[in-house]
């Protein structure tokens, strides 16, 4: 065995930095907190090593908020100020309730539909077999409030203790609005009740519009279409709007991030420049994974990844290592089994799809793969390391 080969494959490392504030030159501080920090720690870049930044510190280096009353001012002039469908919200305090308070300020009336059992990321107002005990069809039923009540009562989230259909109810009228809650799962019920319509889910988003629309709704707007452009001064992001916002304070919101490639390409060139390797950069939010405790999809960004360099563009092109050595290698082992599958790697197609020896590989874009490790890895509380380093990760087993 060669004394120089590698014994450690993918690393992934939490990066320390200053707390970010609006206006701060973030090329610079990730740079240099990812360079302070390899020599501190002892390690040195290699090409290909991927810097992933991050979606907040981006958003409050640009510093791209907007408050309730921002809001409520975009919401009116495009739904005008009466009676408001909003359909398929998420259950989060975190990100639905400010964007909702802003909503209720804007109009009279808010009629609040609920998907049931679960919202489109997993949260459940109720469990399936609830569901199931009580002879309704969520395909086709719709609740009142009075109803859902009578048959499934009070229902706190398992990790929150919230009951989200008091939350809400309450929410928008403490904003100055009636409210009517009811619960379906098909986006034209909605239109019993009001033709002007939000709706907040978030993957689903393009398919719900076009159902409203064909079915004869006046105005349809998703969250990607509210806080597209600056009001009264505020932030706003022309992609995506509301969508992967944050709540900041009680009256004001972190919008995603606003075009942001310009900083993955200046944070590529300084570290090139400072040590003549060639690293990927990207932005992250939410990773793309789904917990099967509390049955929760983590992915409640509009995209994992807002932003990255072009080296990270693409899939993974592996090989499954056990097929080759249960298969093709059977009756080899030891040496003779690695230099086999070394050959087999070096050898392999740039498209292995198709190719039986990739069948159990993950084919999910690099970006949401490193994204959902990177978001693992700097956690979304106190561990002050917004700045992921990944080393290794497109290394195979002849590295």
């Amino acid at each position: 065995m060669a004394n120089n080969e590698r014994r450690v494959g993918t690393v992934s490392r939490g990066i320390r930095c200053p707390i970010i504030r609006e206006g701060d030159n973030l090329a610079e501080i990730v740079t240099t907190s990812v360079l302070e920090a390899a020599e501190y720690e002892g390690f040195s870049l290699r090409d290909r090593d991927v810097i992933s930044v991050t979606e907040s510190i981006v958003a409050r280096a640009q510093g791209n908020y907007a408050t309730v009353d921002d809001i409520a001012a975009d919401v009116k002039a495009k739904l005008g100020g009466e009676t408001v469908g909003v359909i398929f919200p998420i259950l989060s305090r975190n990100r639905f309730a400010i964007c909702l308070r802003g909503i209720a300020k804007a109009v009279k009336k808010v009629v609040l539909m609920l998907s049931y059992p679960a919202d489109e990321v997993g949260n459940q107002l109720i469990s399936m077999d609830k569901i199931d005990e009580s002879g309704v069809n969520p395909f086709s039923d719709v609740l009142s409030l009075a109803r859902y009540r009578e048959l499934f009562g009070e229902n706190k989230h398992e990790f929150t203790g919230v009951d989200y259909v008091e939350y809400y109810g309450n929410l928008i009228q403490e904003s100055g609005a009636e409210v009517e809650i009811i619960f379906a799962n098909q986006a034209k019920a909605i239109l019993d009740y009001t033709d002007c319509i939000i709706n907040c889910d978030i993957h689903t988003r393009a398919r719900t519009k076009r159902i409203l629309k064909a079915a004869g709704a006046k105005v349809v707007c998703s969250l990607d279409d509210i806080m597209t452009a600056s009001v009264n001064g505020s932030g706003f992001n022309a992609k995506y709007g509301l969508l992967g916002s944050n709540k900041s304070t009680e009256d004001k919101i972190k919008l995603f991030p606003q075009e942001c490639k310009d900083l993955v390409l200046d944070i590529q060139k300084r570290v090139l420049d400072a040590t003549g390797v060639h690293v990927e950069v990207m932005v992250y939010g939410d990773g793309a994974f789904k917990d099967p405790q509390g049955k929760i999809w983590e992915l409640a960004d509009p995209v994992v990844s807002p932003a990255y360099t072009d080296g990270l563009i693409g899939t993974p092109n592996e090989l499954k290592l056990k097929y080759l050595a249960d298969n093709d290698y059977k009756d080899l082992s030891g040496e003779a089994l690695k230099e086999a599958i070394s050959k087999s790697i070096k050898e392999k197609d740039g498209n292995l799809v198709g190719n039986m020896a990739s069948q159990g590989t993950t084919p999910r874009q690099l970006t949401d793969l490193i994204g959902s490790l990177c978001d693992l890895t700097s956690g979304s509380g106190d561990k002050g390391t917004p700045v992921v380093l990944v080393q290794g990760y497109f290394d195979n087993y002849t590295n």
